[in-house]
């Protein structure tokens, strides 16, 4: 890549993640909303909601289906699960929301359709990933508050291009996408990209092929969520969102790539959201 980027790097991390004041208290720290996790895909919201928790969001809810909810709260008591039928439902939590995040495991149902559109009314920042990237594919907007995360088959999605054409012009294809949809753009995959209208763009060298793996993905939107409840700028959570999950998965990956599984980057997310653990 050109040396012209900006490359996310360790000072960043230390300069966005300031020890906390001993007077704190879980309200300074924001509350995170995770909606998606239709049927048999309980799993998404869970990983989205730990990363947010871990990476030091104050408090943290799922929007899921109904017969989800109570085994989520059971698996993990910290994250605070609804069961969500309609969207009608869902508004009140949307309204405590410092940060929204729709997409992991969400499908392309009816049900998901109308959790979407109830989000779109929302001015908070908002995290587009997954499914939900499919459905703003079917309907493109344009709007500054949100962050989307998209990897290569969802970017060629939301352009209508092949992902081979992605691939090989990645540069090109963030480009388009912040132009066509606005807000800050995180390309994901091998060297991944963040454009947040500014002309320069943001590369992350860290990261493995290890990460290829169901889930990742779902950590990375729950971290972004949690730096921004944190009163971080849209911009400032994408950079270190992307530059922690990265460095998680590195460290992760020290017992071995193959096998790495989303869930082993968890303890190393806690460990990066903290400025007096320096890693080289």
């Amino acid at each position: 890549m050109s040396e012209n980027y900006y490359h996310l790097s360790e000072q960043d991390r230390i300069k966005l993640l300031p020890r906390r004041p001993e007077s704190s208290h879980k309200g300074n720290y924001g509350h995170v909303v995770i909606i998606g996790g239709d049927h048999g895909m309980a799993g998404a919201t869970r990983l989205a909601g730990e990363a947010a928790v871990r990476v030091g969001a104050g408090l943290v809810s799922i929007a899921t289906r109904p017969d989800h909810a109570a085994i989520i709260s059971a698996q993990r008591p910290e994250l605070m699960s609804h069961g969500i039928k309609t969207p009608t439902e869902l508004q009140p939590l949307l309204d405590k929301a410092n940060a929204i995040v729709i997409g992991p495991g969400l499908g392309q149902t009816q049900w998901a359709q109308q959790l979407f559109t109830t989000v779109l009314q929302y001015t908070c920042p908002i995290i587009v990933d997954a499914d939900a990237l499919n459905l703003l594919a079917k309907k493109p907007e344009h709007r500054n508050n949100w962050i989307l995360t998209p990897h290569p088959g969802e970017a060629a999605r939301l352009l209508n291009q092949s992902c081979t054409a992605v691939q090989n012009s990645r540069p090109e294809a963030i480009n388009a996408l912040q132009k066509k949809y606005g807000g800050t753009i995180v390309l994901k995959g091998s060297g991944t990209l963040i454009n947040n209208g500014s002309n320069n763009l943001a590369l992350c060298n860290a990261g493995n092929p290890g990460m290829a793996s169901g889930g990742m993905g779902d950590l990375l939107t729950g971290i972004i969520a949690g730096l921004i409840a944190q009163n971080l700028t849209i911009r400032d959570a994408a950079n270190l969102g992307v530059y922690i999950h990265s460095k998680a998965g590195d460290q992760a990956a020290l017992k071995g790539e193959r096998g790495l599984i989303a869930s082993d980057l968890l303890a190393h997310i806690r460990q990066l959201a903290n400025p007096d653990i320096v890693f080289a």
